[in-house]
């Protein structure tokens, strides 16, 4: 006799390339638009075959606009129809955990939306049921398969740094200059503000880069006055930036600063700026999210120059625009959904950035909201669960 969690598992691993992986999402709204179905619908080997959301008329709306032929309003009918092998999660950041559990039960591969989950401990049993499930899983750190990121790992990596001294990352954008009431500000829906949002994606990318964090030193700013719930019931509101110390195991320290009250121009109203200095060079990489996708740099002693991103990372990807190479990443390479799919086909639990990867970014935000709240220095190793 076999447990539902035996057969779940057994379910998991038996997704392969004899069929199409068919993919359900949870969350209608314009990011699984724009990020998820041309992903999906792009690879060739998938079928969008089913979407849930809480409003029935909505969420028809949605899925006769995308044609997507299933409609559910309650994600567990979802799991439970056998209609789909996979899920994406593309919902509030509280709903992340519970829906992801209940997905991996059912024996689904899932991708699931970062931050992961609210706390530590609901991300690190997110990670345990997926390697018992033998799922295959993903959270998608977007901004680590742009080509300036590309570029920059691979000199790091191969030593063009040397020993890494210090990392600078700066996030700069203005979604919460309004002061508009979003759930993304609101504690009990987000758990963290825009160091949640915006922090886990630097806080990865750091770790990608230069290595394990082991301790931060953090404030948090609520620079802007945020609007009253629709409903009117108070509420914790989050933070509208962070700055964050890092120290790293190999002994390089960084700053992290990431703020959703700045002025940026373009459609994209963001800007990225990473600088890495080392024992043997300096790299510089900036993108406007404009037209500028640059890395400058040199090794230690040489004038400070552009250096052109090579031709293997840029393969087909459009040039022109920084928004037309986003596109082209996400909807026509293997990364990310993509390459969340293609592990499903062939039976492989090792696509990044992974379920590890978003707990341990879940991690440091819970030791970054401690040393804000606290005014002190934290070390990651002394967290514990709650």
């Amino acid at each position: 006799m076999h447990s539902l969690r035996d057969v779940a598992a057994a379910e998991a691993r038996a997704v392969t390339s004899d069929h199409p992986v068919r993919v359900g999402i949870v969350g209608p709204g314009w990011w699984s638009e724009t990020m998820f179905i041309p992903a999906v619908r792009s690879f060739g080997d998938a079928e969008l075959v089913a979407i849930c959301g809480r409003n029935l008329d909505r969420t028809t709306h949605f899925a006769r606009t995308n044609a997507i032929p299933l409609v559910f309003t309650d994600p567990v009918e979802m799991f439970e129809s056998g209609t789909i092998d996979a899920v994406i999660i593309s919902t509030s950041n509280s709903s992340h955990h519970p829906l992801t559990m209940a997905a991996l039960t059912h024996g689904l591969h899932v991708l699931c939306e970062k931050p992961l989950a609210m706390n530590p401990a609901q991300a690190d049993e997110m990670v345990r049921t997926a390697n018992e499930m033998n799922a295959t899983c993903l959270v998608p750190f977007t901004y680590r398969f742009m080509p300036t990121s590309q570029y920059l790992h691979r000199l790091v990596h191969d030593g063009f740094i040397g020993k890494p001294y210090l990392i600078n990352l700066r996030y700069y954008t203005g979604f919460a200059r309004d002061g508009a009431y979003a759930w993304r500000f609101d504690l009990e829906e987000s758990g963290a503000g825009v160091l949640g949002d915006l922090g886990t994606h630097w806080i990865d990318m750091a770790r990608w880069l230069i290595g394990e964090i082991t301790a931060v030193t953090c404030t948090l700013t609520h620079l802007v006055p945020r609007a009253p719930r629709p409903d009117g019931v108070p509420y914790e509101v989050g933070d509208d930036g962070a700055n964050v110390l890092v120290e790293f195991a190999n002994g390089a320290h960084g700053v992290i600063a990431v703020s959703a009250i700045c002025h940026e121009d373009g459609p994209f109203g963001q800007s990225h700026h990473i600088d890495i200095h080392g024992s043997e060079g300096t790299l510089y990489a900036t993108n406007d999210w404009i037209h500028t996708q640059q890395l400058r740099g040199a090794r230690a002693g040489e004038p400070i120059a552009e250096l052109p991103i090579p031709d293997d990372i840029w393969g087909s990807l459009r040039r022109d625009e920084v928004g037309h190479t986003y596109r082209d990443v996400f909807r026509t390479t293997d990364v990310l959904t993509r390459g969340w799919l293609a592990g499903i086909q062939e039976s492989r639990t090792d696509v990044e950035p992974s379920f590890a990867d978003g707990a341990a970014a879940q991690r440091i935000v819970e030791a970054c909201q401690i040393s804000a709240r606290e005014g002190c220095r934290v070390l990651i190793d002394e967290l514990h669960d709650d």
